[in-house]
């Protein structure tokens, strides 16, 4: 298992990568196969990025077998999370994950 620091990393990489992917449309996601390949993220960090990110309410995931992310989707509150990260930082969105 990953320590802190690549935690909070993998989680602010999956939200940007769901983001950029759903260009402000929440209903598209992206399959958790492709997340973990594109962004090279081993899948059991993947799975608890993925809990995490649930847990906060910023990301729906329909799981498949064996506790595997099968399609992550931004909700709503993520989407505009990840808006307001951006303005907040002139355009960059940078996503201030808390340490749980």
């Amino acid at each position: 298992m990953a320590i802190l620091l690549d935690r909070k990393t993998y989680r602010e990489r999956i939200m940007r990568a769901l983001y950029q992917a759903a260009e402000g449309n929440r209903l598209l996601g992206v399959e958790g196969a492709k997340l973990c390949n594109d962004l090279g993220i081993p899948e059991q960090d993947m799975a608890a990025a993925c809990m995490y990110l649930a847990g906060e309410g910023w990301v729906v995931v329909d799981w498949a077998r064996g506790n595997t992310p099968a399609m992550v989707t931004l909700t709503h509150q993520g989407i505009r999370r990840m808006e307001a990260d951006e303005e907040g930082r002139g355009g960059a969105a940078d996503v201030g994950f808390s340490a749980k």
